[in-house]
């Protein structure tokens, strides 16, 4: 088992996307936003993950934007498998909630990946940049042409928080659109109800979100991974859980500061 792959899918397959058809409200997110979760299988803990909006408004073209950032790194036991160290993130426009440019900042083990992707979501354009090991030097870049707006891996889940959820029946579906590795992905987002459950932030009512993943080798079943999202006016993941063919992998939210209700 690669944990820090099944980490990143995770995060892909939920974190990446649009939904169709519904208008973003007022963000339940704000500058300062920090929530820390525990990584782990079974009874290891394989590492931490952090998502983080920014402190003070990215500024750029005359406008403020979030800056958020997604951080996971191994600890422990899980470090003989490879070190880890990586960062995904978003700049996102504070009035559309799409996002203007992604950044990935990959180390796993000796392998090293720097990539920048600029969004054009007026002209439907993507400019990708990719660097060298070192992040110094430009060594490719490529446009793609795009159906419409779109969410990176990062966006999707700050945009997903802004939307009105509260009259959402069992199975109803949200359709997700993001672009992520040189591709277009369009993936379903099974609702499947509520439950309330114990964290180390309190008590939480949640919405449970299940992603259509495709058919894979790690995965066990149609709909694998589920997402625990709270009722209450921050929309936070709480928790996140992934069936493995061999066990199961959950990031538990472990604590959660700046948030912008109490």
């Amino acid at each position: 088992m690669n944990s820090p792959k099944l980490l990143t899918l995770i995060l892909f397959f939920f974190l990446t996307g649009t939904v169709f058809g519904q208008t973003p409200q007022a963000e339940p997110f704000t500058f300062g936003e920090e929530l820390n979760f525990e990584v782990s299988y079974g009874w290891f803990n394989l590492a931490d993950a952090k998502m983080q909006v920014a402190k003070r408004p990215h500024k750029e073209n005359d406008k403020s934007h979030y800056q958020i950032d997604v951080f996971g790194k191994t600890k422990g036991a899980a470090t003989i498998f490879g070190k880890v160290n990586d960062n995904w993130g978003t700049i996102l426009d504070m009035d559309t909630k799409y996002p203007i440019q992604s950044y990935r900042h990959i180390e796993e083990g000796n392998y090293r990946k720097h990539e920048k992707v600029h969004f054009d979501q007026k002209n439907y354009v993507a400019l990708m940049q990719l660097f060298d090991k070192e992040n110094r030097n430009l060594k490719e870049e490529k446009e793609f042409e795009l159906p419409g707006q779109v969410q990176d891996i990062v966006s999707g889940f700050y945009y997903l928080r802004t939307l009105d959820l509260k009259d959402m029946k069992k199975g109803d579906q949200i359709i997700i659109r993001g672009f992520f590795d040189k591709e277009i992905y369009n993936i379903k987002l099974i609702y499947e109800g509520s439950e309330k459950l114990d964290t180390e932030i309190g008590e939480k009512d949640t919405y449970i979100f299940s992603p259509q993943i495709p058919k894979n080798k790690l995965f066990r079943g149609e709909y694998p991974v589920k997402v625990w999202v709270t009722k209450d006016q921050n929309k936070i993941p709480v928790k996140i859980k992934a069936n493995l063919f061999l066990g199961s992998l959950n990031l538990d939210l472990k604590s959660a500061k700046g948030l912008r209700y109490n």
